[in-house]
């Protein structure tokens, strides 16, 4: 393993007893892509001595095949927790393990953590895990830049606003940086994901020809009451939604009319 990302906290809770009783944490600010692969968490020793006592939790927490409690920053203040995490390797000589995500297993009253042997197993609890860390962090970032509002339609309930992505994460041009992000209310987010509304590099809304002709009740009309419209962009020019990625997607919706 090579060694990325920085530092995080480990800390040892009064309760905690025993030689690899121990929690661990990232901050928010971390770079997401430096600490996360497909086989888990890259993460580093605390500076200082080898065999100080932190460390020697964290290695001890690797040789015994106990869990951790890890806690990942989605934003300023905010973790989520990932319970059970495993160290699955210890690399002393770049003072750094790797982490994974494991699984409560066992009665529902009563489970009991456990790593999955399966390797298949753990890539797809890895990807599960690193697709709700992304999302959150992505959303904590997109939605304060537009102002807690859906960019087509204003509404302002933020418990009924996500971030959507231009280009997907997977692209190779989706980087998590508001300017490929889009602050849209839940219908408009399936419909922009449905290609059934579009957006081009110039700002305005398109609604698809195929719901511009449709007729299927109040909710509908409502939406195509949008089309041609501009939407509302960040004040800060690097927040605003990148031009080049709108025309690509847009081509895509245009192709998909």
């Amino acid at each position: 393993m090579s060694r990325r990302g920085a530092c995080a906290p480990l800390r040892r809770a009064a309760v905690q007893r025993g030689p690899a009783a121990l929690s661990i944490q990232t901050s928010s600010r971390s770079p997401y892509a430096d600490e996360v692969t497909d086989a888990g968490f890259l993460y580093a020793y605390r500076a200082g001595d080898v065999d100080q006592p932190d460390n020697r939790a964290l290695r001890a927490a690797h040789s015994l095949q106990v869990p951790v409690a890890y806690f990942v920053g989605t934003r300023p203040g905010w973790y989520q927790a990932l319970y059970p995490t495993y160290v699955t390797h210890d690399d002393p000589g770049v003072r750094q393990v790797l982490l994974a995500v494991g699984a409560m297993a066992g009665p529902i009253d009563d489970p009991e953590p456990v790593l999955p042997h399966d390797p298949i197993a753990r890539r797809y609890a890895m990807r599960e895990v690193r697709v709700r860390l992304h999302q959150a962090r992505f959303r904590n970032r997109v939605l304060p830049a537009y102002r807690y509002q859906c960019t087509v339609c204003r509404l302002k309930e933020r418990r009924l606003l996500d971030a959507a992505h231009i280009a997907a994460h997977v692209d190779p041009r989706g980087a998590p940086a508001v300017s490929n992000g889009l602050s849209l209310c839940s219908i408009h987010r399936r419909a922009f994901d449905q290609r059934l509304v579009g957006i081009s590099p110039d700002y305005r809304v398109h609604v698809s020809e195929r719901l511009l002709l449709d007729e299927d009740g109040p909710m509908l009309e409502v939406l195509k009451t949008f089309q041609d419209s501009r939407i509302e962009i960040p004040r800060r020019k690097d927040l605003q939604p990148d031009r080049d990625l709108l025309a690509v997607r847009f081509e895509e919706f245009v192709k998909a009319a």
